[in-house]
């Protein structure tokens, strides 16, 4: 596999929590980009069920993303305090507080998954594989990206045996992708020129981009493609909530909080993003557990006040259209950006 020969510079990000679907994963792939599954929060057994409806759909290639484990348990004492202040919002929702413990996210299934299927492409996100899970990944016939939101941590990556890396700016919706909480917040273009200054691997581009003036912005910068996720959530292919599709709609901005789950993470800002995220502490998965039956109640419900509504800064830009149709639109675009660009060229 090789980046530079997608019909379309365009990659789905994994979107873990919901929104991924084989169907929008083949999708992307078939119209000429690159779709992505998430494994993050599913069983190996329902990640090789996805696997298998990909493959029933598209013979084009596909990625999978796996979550790196985090490196040890938050501070118990914190969860415990945020606990505390989590139970008047339990109560009304009627439901109990989830029970926090230690997790990854059945790293191990997960890893032994994505080599017996011999995936195409497999990215990884939240830390850095040994360079001997790499290397067993790539074993496989896998291309294999890690994601990142700092220079050091691109050469980092490189040096770990990356074949490519997901360079993902500040305007991202949903988790960061670094190997810590407390990474950086580079911007995209800055992110992206220091990266490519950094190591010689190729970089996709990620965050804040959701039309195809934004994807030849990139290129134009050096990347290899770009990855948006926020543009495919209102694809009827994705799983993304009723409400949180709504809220895409009418909500007035965004904002990076740890409140949902204890990592942090780019969402349209409501009231319990308001009302929790200068107390929530850096603990995941810890909090996540904490909170999930608080948003499983709220996406039963409908109300998007109580839910994660990850979205990067530029979703204003999204609409209600077929996966393809929007590859094919944001391909075009991008050409017609860059032809543009091309013809105001500086003289020499």
């Amino acid at each position: 596999m090789d980046l530079a020969t997608l019909p379309y510079p365009i990659i789905l990000a994994p979107l873990a929590g919901g929104p991924s679907t084989p169907e929008l994963t083949a999708a992307v792939s078939d119209a000429g980009g690159l779709g992505f599954l998430a494994a993050g929060y599913r069983t190996a057994r329902d990640v090789e069920a996805d696997i298998a409806a990909v493959r029933a759909r598209t013979g084009a290639p596909f990625g999978v993303n796996l979550f790196v484990p985090s490196p040890g348990p938050g501070d118990r004492a914190a969860v415990g305090a945020y606990a505390a202040r989590l139970r008047d919002e339990a109560d009304r929702s009627g439901v109990a507080l989830g029970v926090p413990a230690d997790d990854d996210d059945g790293w191990d299934e997960k890893l032994a998954l994505v080599i017996a299927e011999r995936v195409p492409v497999v990215s990884f996100t939240f830390g850095l594989p040994s360079p001997e899970v790499i290397e067993r990944v790539r074993g496989a016939g896998a291309y294999v990206l890690v994601t990142v939101t700092t220079p050091d941590e691109a050469a980092a990556a490189h040096e770990a045996g990356a074949d490519a890396l997901i360079a993902q700016g500040i305007e991202a919706g949903g988790h960061r992708g670094g190997f810590t909480d407390d990474a950086g917040d580079f911007g995209l273009l800055a992110l992206l020129r220091l990266t490519l200054r950094r190591t010689p691997l190729p970089v996709v581009a990620a965050g804040g981009i959701a039309d195809g003036a934004g994807i030849a912005a990139v290129l134009a910068a050096g990347a290899v493609a770009a990855q948006l996720g926020t543009a495919f959530l209102r694809t009827p292919e994705a799983g993304t909530s009723p409400a949180h599709r709504e809220a895409l709609g009418t909500y007035d901005r965004t904002a990076v909080t740890r409140a949902f789950t204890g990592k942090r993470a780019r969402g349209l800002v409501n009231r319990f993003l308001r009302d929790h995220t200068a107390e929530a502490p850096a603990a995941y998965p810890q909090v996540h557990q904490l909170t999930a039956p608080l948003r499983a109640a709220a996406r039963k419900s409908g109300d998007p006040e109580m839910i994660n509504l990850w979205a990067g800064q530029a979703y204003r830009l999204t609409e209600e259209v077929p996966a393809a149709d929007l590859v094919h639109r944001l391909a075009a675009e991008a050409h017609e950006a860059l032809t543009r660009a091309a013809h105001r060229r500086p003289a020499p």
